[in-house]
């Protein structure tokens, strides 16, 4: 495996006071190594449009009755700390910790009725929109693995299938999903490292950051310098042209700039916040600069971007609760909004789709630690671009949001409509387990919702 490691710099796309890098290899691809996957690219051929779609999870499961839900009128045991607050739509409220959105809620859609969640601490019906109970064979695909496979890439050198999402102590709060029935050439291209990561059966391209990648005499010094080191273990023998392009994606693709936030403008960067590095315990950092280098992966070609923040998993005793709220939501509010201000005037909103939810809900009665516990009966999302019918709620949760009075939403149904937004039939569209099965995006009957599109 092949390692390029940056040095800690805002320059670098998380600014973490740590190692950060990008891989080259099978665990980067999900088995599959990145010259593989080009040579899958070659043979399916490059896709004929560029509508994307940027997947934020919030890892743990964010309090859907303090975020876009509040409760005026109910008991104060199960309205919260929080108030609601106006919004741009006349009607609409969200809570007070979300200001800039509120001011551009004509441009965002709540989901206040998510529901169907299998109750597991794991990002993985966000990844894939489905149980993780009896999958076909060979699993089921991520997201962005079904559109690598109907699109493949925009452009040489860039993945279709990206991910931001930092590993977390908790696995599953981190992980994208992988190609699964799909393959490995259609698993997400991994940018992001995590907390305590292992280096060592890794090989290392030292010298080199990526903030340096245009000096060309260490890159080339450090490149003899892998490969005497990689000849001496046989790892070279039988190199082909995709290696060699592999190994040049990043050095001389879109790929490697869209990373480098020292090439946007600062006062864009600004917008989106100030990075908080320190890992949320087992859960991912508060890097809200990467929303910002999503939207630049987009712009690179990517077709999907997934990431993750913070951690959401609000039980009280272990700290988390209205406390960390009033510092997450706030984070949220502004690098969310920063993201689809940008879309807005790239005029990618028509292009790019942003979904921004978590594995479930949380308690509407408030426990003895001022906080929350699981509730997988109901659970919200917040939606934004793609062309979508924005500036208005979708949903109904009953007097104490503890389950849908109106318009139950599933996580079949928002894939459904993300799929339809970057031009994929999930009537039509099949591919075959590795049992030989057909299977299609969403499960049978599952359309995009007619509210949105």
């Amino acid at each position: 495996m092949l390692t390029i490691l940056g040095k800690p710099s805002r320059g670098f796309c998380d600014g973490l006071n740590r190692r950060s890098f990008l891989k080259i290899g099978g665990m980067a691809l999900g088995g599959l190594s990145l010259p593989q996957l080009l040579a899958a690219e070659a043979r399916a051929g490059s896709g004929r449009s560029h509508k994307a779609i940027i997947n934020i999870f919030l890892p743990g499961g964010p309090p859907h009755l303090d975020m876009w839900d509040i409760k005026t009128e109910a008991p104060a045991e199960i309205r919260g700390e929080f108030s609601a607050i106006p919004t741009k739509v006349p009607g609409i409220e969200i809570s007070e910790m979300f200001p800039r959105i509120a001011s551009m809620m004509d441009k965002f859609v709540p989901i206040r009725t998510i529901v169907g969640a299998f109750g597991g601490h794991d990002g993985y019906q966000c990844m894939t929109g489905r149980v993780p109970n009896n999958p076909p064979g060979g699993g089921w695909p991520a997201m962005g693995a079904w559109v690598s496979k109907a699109q493949g890439a925009t452009r040489p050198g860039v993945p279709p299938h990206l991910s931001l999402m930092y590993k977390t102590s908790t696995r599953t709060w981190g992980d994208p999903g992988n190609g699964g029935f799909l393959g490995a050439a259609h698993a997400p291209f991994r940018l992001m490292g995590g907390p305590g990561q292992r280096l060592a059966d890794d090989m290392v391209l030292g010298g080199i950051t990526v903030e340096r990648l245009r000096d060309r005499t260490q890159l080339l010094s450090s490149f003899d310098n892998f490969r005497r080191q990689a000849d001496a273990s046989g790892v070279m023998e039988g190199m082909d042209a995709y290696t060699q392009q592999a190994m040049g994606i990043l050095t001389s693709s879109g790929l490697a700039d869209a990373l480098d936030l020292s090439k946007e403008d600062p006062k864009i960067v600004e917008r989106y916040g100030k990075n908080d590095p320190k890992y949320q315990r087992d859960g991912a950092p508060r890097m809200v600069e990467t929303f910002c280098v999503a939207r630049r992966l987009i712009e690179a070609g990517a077709r999907v971007v997934s990431m993750n923040f913070s951690r959401w998993d609000w039980h009280g005793p272990d700290g988390m609760n209205y406390v960390e709220g009033r510092i997450d939501m706030p984070l949220l509010d502004q690098a969310l909004s920063a993201l689809v201000s940008d879309l807005h005037e790239r005029g990618m909103e028509r292009d790019v789709s942003v979904v921004c939810w978590g594995e479930f809900g949380r308690t509407p009665r408030i426990n003895r630690n001022a906080s929350r516990d699981h509730w997988p009966q109901v659970s919200c999302a917040i939606m934004a671009g793609g062309g979508m019918r924005t500036g208005q709620v979708i949903g109904r949760t009953n007097r104490l949001g503890e389950y849908a009075a109106s318009r139950p939403v599933t996580f079949q149904e928002v894939f459904a409509t993300l799929f339809h937004n970057v031009g994929i039939d999930v009537n039509t569209v099949t591919a075959l387990d590795t049992h030989g099965r057909p299977q299609y995006l969403v499960e049978s009957g599952t359309q995009p919702m007619p509210e949105l599109v």
